[in-house]
């Protein structure tokens, strides 16, 4: 490596007055403001739908004006009449059947719970369902369970 050649040293051949020259440039100074610049279009305001003044046919004459909707924000509103949720049958199936099936059952009762709340009554309806058919198992199940459990205990 050349030590006269360093990193930390500016080249050889460098010339301080280059530098000022780059800091304080003698270029003219910008062109005044103008009203209307070129390209640009004053907002509009609500009372005034188009805009007003040269911008009313855009940046070139045959450019046709498009006038800009505003965003429309739906939200979904709760269900006027929800569907059956059976939330009280799934928390009964769930702590005296069949723990299991009850769990599932509880869940699908949320969900269904859920989309009532937020309106998507298809949803709602088919969670509904499955939360009564796993009902309806969890309590087949426990039923089962314990007539075989008094048997067994009748027997032996």
């Amino acid at each position: 490596m050349d030590p006269s050649q360093s990193f930390n040293q500016p080249p050889g051949a460098w010339n301080s007055s280059e530098k000022s020259a780059m800091l304080y440039p003698s270029a003219p100074p910008p062109p005044p403001y103008q009203a209307n610049p070129a390209g640009y279009c004053p907002p509009s305001f609500p009372s005034q739908p188009f805009p007003q003044g040269p911008c009313a046919l855009g940046l070139y004459p045959e450019q046709p004006v498009v006038a800009v909707q505003p965003a429309v924000f739906v939200s979904a509103a709760p269900l006027s009449c929800p569907v059956p949720d059976y939330l009280g049958y799934s928390i009964f199936t769930m702590l005296c059947c069949c723990f299991p099936l009850g769990i599932a059952a509880l869940l699908f009762s949320f969900f269904t719970r859920n989309t009532n709340y937020s309106g998507q009554r298809e949803l709602a309806e088919k969670n509904s369902k499955m939360a009564l058919i796993l009902n309806h198992a969890a309590l087949g199940t426990g039923l089962i369970f314990i007539v075989l459990l008094i048997i067994v205990n009748i027997v032996f």
